[in-house]
């Protein structure tokens, strides 16, 4: 028997080509496109415009990958929604859905674990599994907006995984969240993070898409991010910077720099004066953020005091800089914490 496709990761060309080897008409490819990206079936069964005998067949064709709800947990101070997603395949991911006065921003994932191995960090603990495909990305949207009777208007790829490390998936994904037939949300409205794959960086630039790149700096040399973030041994703090520079250059678009704020680790003078050296005169932000105080680390975040005159450091010498104000802090709200509690829980 031929495996089933991924029905969801087709864009609606590609899916248009696969229907007409059905002898479908075009305008079924619109229908069977709406369905899945814009109402959120999740069985063929569902599509109520469709022939019964073009459905039967579809299913037997294709699958449609869904994201269902496993846990979740609402944040009383906040709203902020923290999801854990089981995949088809049982593995899990997490999501959170954030509340602003702009409207409403998700943080999904693009990977079940990482692999990049981020000492603070609480999803690289679990370990890395595999990549996720367009589809399941796509879906920990819709279930979210399903969930809540919500329409996000942003979308962070800041949760579980490294963006860059799945590179063909997330590149797909952008273009199927952003079509017009589809969830319509335009990449000016999307932000990708990294920890720092140089070659993707520039593979990226060159696409010279209108997302807004975030890059895990978290330390203005070698010597302390080589001890917090592996990834920096294989690419050093300075190819990270010109590749950062050439991003900026080329996409005209400003790159925020995330740097978490760790205790007696990161956050001296020293370190801040280091930082504007190291970006200055670049088109960029940086995003100074308390650190979580995950369990299995030995990390916490600086003091407040610590964290306001780093930044006024920033700011006086010509670097933009905010800290980040903490969501969903009762709900392990940073990705990999709820994950690796319900695997502890099994």
């Amino acid at each position: 028997m031929t495996e089933r496709k991924d029905i969801k990761s087709l864009t609606a060309e590609e899916l248009g080509e696969d229907l007409a080897t059905l002898g479908l008409p075009s305008y079924r490819t619109n229908q069977i496109f709406g369905w899945l990206h814009q109402k959120n079936v999740t069985s063929f069964a569902e599509m109520l415009n469709i022939p019964q005998n073009i459905r039967q067949t579809l299913s037997e064709r294709y699958y449609i990958a869904v994201a269902s709800i496993e846990k979740k947990q609402i944040s009383c101070y906040d709203d902020t929604v923290k999801y854990l997603f089981r995949l088809s395949d049982g593995e899990m991911i997490e999501s959170v859905l954030m509340h602003y006065h702009h409207g409403y921003t998700i943080c999904i994932s693009t990977q079940v674990g990482c692999r990049m191995g981020c000492t603070f960090c609480a999803t690289g603990k679990g370990g890395f599994s595999r990549n996720l495909s367009p589809s399941e990305m796509l879906a920990q949207i819709q279930t979210a907006q399903s969930d809540n009777n919500i329409r996000i208007a942003n979308i962070v790829l800041m949760g579980m995984g490294e963006p860059l490390d799945n590179f063909d998936n997330v590149m797909k994904f952008l273009s199927l969240v952003s079509c017009e037939k589809g969830l319509n949300i335009g990449m000016r409205h999307i932000s990708l993070s990294t920890c720092g794959i140089v070659p993707k960086i520039y593979e990226l630039a060159d696409r010279k898409l209108q997302i807004t790149l975030s890059v895990s700096l978290h330390a203005p040399n070698d010597t302390i991010r080589n001890r917090t973030m592996p990834v920096n041994r294989k690419y050093p703090v300075n190819e990270l910077i010109k590749a950062c520079r050439y991003y900026a250059k080329t996409t005209k678009r400003r790159i925020t720099f995330e740097y978490a704020m760790i205790d007696n680790v990161n956050d001296s003078d020293e370190c801040a004066y280091e930082l504007v050296r190291l970006v200055k005169g670049m088109l960029c932000h940086c995003n100074l953020i308390p650190v979580n105080n995950v369990t299995e680390t030995h990390y916490r975040r600086s003091q407040k005091k610590r964290l306001l005159q780093f930044a006024e450091i920033l700011e006086k010498n010509g670097v933009p800089a905010t800290v980040r104000r903490t969501l969903g802090s009762d709900i392990d709200a940073s990705c990999g914490q709820l994950r690796g509690k319900h695997h502890a829980e099994q």
